[in-house]
């Protein structure tokens, strides 16, 4: 039957057919990535554990959650992505120190408030673009030093338990280098291959408490002259004293150059969402069996042991 046919008899004409409103799937895309971006920058975002300043509460392959409000917002914290980064990285293969634009530097914090300490925080270091992630020891005002690898704030050490061992598992992402860990790497009689790391419990002028890692008795670390904390300003260390470079090195040597101006803190960082042990590859059945067991929620907050 013909289309004339048909609109006699009923009337009407059939409808159209529409074409694809590509303006109208633009401004919906526009509108998802801004709404990301929007979360990233003012709420929370996703961070990667690359290093091992961290143990052992954190391992390279940790996912974390940051949040952004814990202290307010400052320079640091919008998320805007860099095209020519992103390129230069995926693309050319190229090194660069981060996939987003960044910010010209401004004093202060909106609706900003001093971490506690304890805290494990995102840190960019003054007049670069890396994230480093650490723990808060200092606050403004304190007169602090290391001693010995012991913390001394206001002139009264950091409370600190006798060494004991824990054995963490062995992996392509924890390889527990001879290098950097002599002498830790063991065979268990099962087999498992693990590594023996001396542990320090400290416990903070607040009352809360976290583990360390002492590897080293005389480590270059281990003593760092007095100095009074300025105003506004932090004073970040690693949980694994011998192999962080935190607020006790210069940015030479890639640490934080001292205490660090609050307005360089990005967020805290809250709980562990996954960890992977680095042996995943591009075939996605390799996944599944990369997933560590029992770190998925694990909290970053210390222990509260008053």
């Amino acid at each position: 039957m013909s289309d004339t046919a048909i609109e006699s008899r009923s009337g009407t004409k059939p409808p159209a057919k529409r074409g694809t409103d590509w303006f109208g799937e633009a401004k919906g895309i526009a509108w998802l990535i801004l709404i990301v971006l929007g979360f990233h920058s003012f709420i929370a975002k996703p961070f990667y554990i690359p290093s091992e300043s961290m143990l052992p509460g954190l391992q390279v392959g940790d996912r974390l959650v940051v949040s952004k409000f814990a202290y307010g917002w400052s320079f640091v914290s919008p998320t805007i992505p860099s095209p020519t980064a992103i390129f230069r990285s995926l693309v050319l293969r190229q090194p660069v120190d981060s996939w987003s634009v960044p910010v010209p530097f401004a004093k202060g914090r909106l609706l900003g408030s001093l971490p506690t300490r304890g805290d494990v925080v995102i840190v960019t270091p003054p007049g670069t673009r890396n994230d480093y992630i650490k723990r808060v020891i200092g606050l403004p005002g304190d007169r602090l030093e290391v001693r010995g690898g012991a913390v001394l704030i206001n002139g009264r050490p950091i409370r600190r338990s006798a060494p004991r061992d824990r054995l963490v598992p062995v992996d392509v992402n924890t390889p527990c280098s001879p290098m950097e860990y002599p002498g830790a790497r063991e065979r268990l009689p099962s087999g498992e291959e693990v590594c023996r790391l001396p542990i320090v419990r400290e416990t903070l002028p607040n009352g809360r408490s976290y583990d360390t890692v002492d590897l080293e008795p005389n480590s270059i670390g281990d003593n760092y002259r007095p100095i009074v904390i300025p105003a506004d300003h932090l004073f970040l260390m690693g949980d694994n004293r011998d192999r962080s470079a935190d607020s006790r090195f210069p940015l030479a040597q890639l640490g934080l150059g001292g205490a660090v101006p609050y307005e360089n803190v990005g967020g805290r960082a809250e709980f562990v969402t996954f960890s992977l042990d680095g042996t995943a590859g591009w075939n996605p059945l390799t996944w599944p069996g990369s997933f560590r067991g029992g770190r998925s929620g694990a909290s970053l907050h210390p222990d509260e042991t008053r």
